[in-house]
């Protein structure tokens, strides 16, 4: 709406309990979208609010005997330490809807005073049918069609409304509730009612990006489409919606009572972190992901395979020497390093095409590891050291400009220099590995092929994937 700037509002979570992945999934997605866009050039203006009252809420505090408050920030503490694991990039700003019932309070009065309200003894509701011209406006269905598929918290049914549709902007008190006074009598706001005070607040009437889980299109943000037009009369009140896809485990919706629900700091316990990124962000932010074994393997295999190129890139140059010009790029030059520089050249084109047309990261990551096998072809190549001390440099920023500062999945660059912990794996088979591979330089420098080939398939049978260098072989485990 502003040239070059962007307005962004995210629903957060519903602090009752620990993240899961499928909140793990929706804060990467965004995450890599503010990314693209402040790499873009973009000023972007990120907004996450917490859901701190909230049936849910309520019940856990009851059931374990723990102050809605303290349980409250307990699990936004928790929130920050799953986000910043992930290597997430905080928002501009966490509004909290408890800090905007004033406002909140305010907007139901106006939608009252403007007849798309109505008060009763459960509390206020508004009207679905006071504006039957945005039915639909961001499902494309009536909404009784997509009532079915909604995924959760479609709204009170109590006999007091006019219409089973209508949903609650204000709940009158319940014992044993935290309440809030107001013109109606004290009581506590409704779900979809925050979101639309707290992103007014922020950006005013409209603003450019709403985003959040495909599950809250209906009736979260159908409803605040219908509360945010009437009460303003701007239409519409986003420009762009955008909505991630679900996770589910091993081809079934996450549940607890299928035993495959997985809270981030489950997950993590088993996977590394970045590796579970690698993972997440491997697929188009709308596209749906299930989530087994075989794709958090792919994602580790796939993860290292960055990691250590980035790594050997570092090791192949001085950061505080000067740089030397690389030859010009040219992906037809009969000269390799021209020719590699021009498919590097253009596999950075495609990054940014790729993250330009809806965000499509899974394309994105192709172009990352297709580089990385580029970029090991070359260092492996045996150029001269002022060569590869100078495509190094050019190696490590075009890994940084993709995969560290846009896809998020590059450590700094003293902690990709740091020793690793021992593989204890690794520790088991290394005199055996180092063994077999004497042996596999000797039939090498003999040109007895059959033994080398035996000894290759020996070390594969171990899992031992072995790359040969101009320093020697190196190995690695499956």
């Amino acid at each position: 709406m502003e040239p070059g700037k962007v307005s962004m509002y995210v629903c957060g979570v519903t602090v009752y309990d620990r993240c899961h992945l499928g909140h793990a999934r929706c804060y990467l997605a965004f995450d890599l979208i503010h990314r693209w866009l402040e790499a873009s050039g973009f000023d972007v203006h990120y907004v996450q609010n917490f859901t701190d009252i909230d049936d849910k809420i309520i019940h856990r505090a009851n059931e374990t005997g723990v102050d809605w408050k303290v349980l409250v920030d307990e699990n936004i503490a928790t929130y920050y330490e799953d986000m910043d694991a992930l290597n997430i990039l905080r928002a501009d700003d966490y509004p909290r809807c408890t800090e905007y019932v004033d406002d909140m309070i305010r907007i139901t009065q106006d939608l009252i005073d403007k007849g798309h309200a109505y008060q009763t003894d459960e509390g206020v509701y508004f009207h679905i049918d006071s504006a039957p011209e945005k039915y639909g406006a961001l499902t494309g269905q009536n909404i009784e069609a997509v009532r079915s598929g909604a995924g959760g918290r479609v709204g009170d049914t109590g006999s007091a409304k006019k219409d089973h549709k209508d949903f609650a902007l204000w709940k009158a008190a319940k014992p044993d509730e935290p309440t809030w006074d107001s013109p109606w009598g004290p009581g506590r706001p409704g779900w979809h009612i925050e979101c639309t005070a707290m992103s007014m607040d922020y950006f005013g009437a409209q603003f450019d990006i709403h985003g959040g889980g495909h599950d809250l299109r209906f009736p979260h943000h159908e409803a605040e489409i219908f509360q945010g037009e009437c009460h303003t009369g701007c239409s519409p009140v986003v420009h762009h919606w955008l909505h991630n896809g679900f996770v589910n485990i091993d081809g079934e919706k996450m549940s607890k009572s299928l035993g495959n629900f997985w809270t981030i700091q489950d997950i993590l316990e088993k996977v590394d972190a970045m590796v579970l990124r690698f993972s997440l962000i491997n697929a188009h932010y709308r596209s749906p992901i299930d989530m087994n074994e075989t794709i958090l393997k792919d994602a580790e295999r796939n993860y290292n395979r960055i990691l250590e190129t980035y790594v050997r890139a570092l090791n192949h140059f001085d950061s505080d020497s000067p740089r030397v010009d690389l030859p010009h790029a040219e992906i037809s030059s009969q000269q390799p390093l021209s020719r590699s520089l021009g498919m590097l050249e253009k596999m950075g084109e495609g990054f940014a095409q790729a993250m330009d047309d809806d965000f499509n990261s899974r394309e994105a990551v192709a172009k990352v590891l297709g580089a990385v096998r580029e970029i090991s072809k070359v260092l492996d190549s045996g150029i001269d050291h002022t060569d590869r001390h100078a495509f190094a440099h050019y190696a490590v920023d075009w890994l940084e400009e993709t995969a560290g500062t846009v896809l998020g999945v590059l450590p700094s660059r003293e902690m990709a220099l740091a020793e690793p912990e021992e593989d204890p794996r690794r520790a088991e088979v290394a005199d055996d590995v180092e063994r077999l591979l004497v042996a596999r330089g000797e039939a090498r420098a003999s040109k007895d092929w059959p033994k080398a080939d035996e000894i290759r398939d020996q070390l594969k049978a171990m899992g031992v994937v072995v790359k040969d260098t101009p320093e020697g072989p190196s190995w690695t485990l499956e």
